[in-house]
């Protein structure tokens, strides 16, 4: 199995393999004892117990026996499934379509209260128009191959992102300059998108703050990949093949003080406006 590209997958997946390690422990048994009542090599009970390989269901139903601690099976096995929710590739989310991705995600939507998002490759969910959001589906539907659901995707998107007019939200947004010239959609699909960018920084709950593509990086930030903060407990990184799902608070640390180094970088009212306007005459 591949390394995991972030801390708190690691660290889940360590403090599960600590866990099995004291039922173990616990059992008074070693871990040859423990292989022998698995049916199992001594060598995948050590890399179970050292967090080199990642158990199954039931590998873990089976060591939980052999330790006379069946009781316990279920939440370590609810563990393990949290572990894997931190690391999701893509192809999985997306399996059966984009619509229920949409879905699923809208409760979140709802009940956060603080959104800081960073957007280094596409504009925000949130700040899509339709024709957007179909171009952008369209695309990420070809390149890996889901079922195209992107009516029904784009549909379900614009109804997650009534929580910009509606209820108690504010938002913090942030775009790299660069996104802004990303042509995502015909020249007509971009220029509403740019100039429903402009209507955005109007919202009261709507901070959006431009990262000039000529910024010094030096002593700041450089670009990073795209992410999400949700109320400053939760993040979703987006990554090429996965979301990664970031609750350590360590790791979170890491991405907000990130994003607030990210903020002095940026420009806001009239300068942010100037950059898409610029962008838009780019267009013709």
């Amino acid at each position: 199995m591949p390394p995991f590209p972030t801390s708190s997958v690691q660290e889940a997946r360590a403090a599960l393999a600590a866990r099995l390690r004291e039922l173990r422990l616990d059992a008074g048994i070693t871990g040859k004892e423990l292989a022998r009542r698995c049916g199992w090599s001594v060598a995948k009970s050590s890399r179970i117990e050292n967090a080199v390989t990642t158990p199954s269901d039931a590998d873990i139903r089976a060591w939980c026996k052999a330790c006379a601690a069946e009781q316990q099976a279920a939440d370590l096995v609810a563990a393990l499934r949290q572990a894997d929710s931190m690391y999701v590739q893509w192809k999985r989310l997306q399996r059966t379509g984009m619509k229920r991705l949409q879905d699923a995600s809208t409760p979140r939507y709802e009940h956060t209260r603080l959104f800081r998002v960073y957007a280094s490759h596409v504009i925000p969910g949130y700040l899509q128009t339709p024709g957007y959001a179909t171009a952008l589906m369209g695309t990420i539907a070809g390149f890996r191959g889901t079922p195209d659901d992107v009516s029904e995707a784009v549909e379900a998107r614009m109804n997650r992102s009534r929580v910009v007019h509606e209820g108690d939200h504010r938002f913090a947004t942030l775009i790299e300059e660069n996104v802004l010239h990303h042509r995502i959609g015909d020249t007509e699909v971009m220029a509403g998108q740019l100039g429903n960018l402009l209507a955005a920084m109007a919202l009261p709950s709507m901070s959006i703050g431009i990262v000039p593509a000529v910024a010094p990086r030096e002593q700041v930030m450089w670009p990073l990949e795209q992410f999400t903060v949700f109320d400053d407990v939760r993040i979703h990184v987006e990554l090429l093949a996965a979301k990664v799902t970031v609750t350590a608070p360590g790791e979170l640390d890491i991405y907000l003080r990130a994003f607030a180094r990210l903020t002095e970088l940026a420009v806001y009212g009239a300068d942010a406006r100037a950059l898409i306007l610029r962008a838009i005459e780019a267009l013709h």
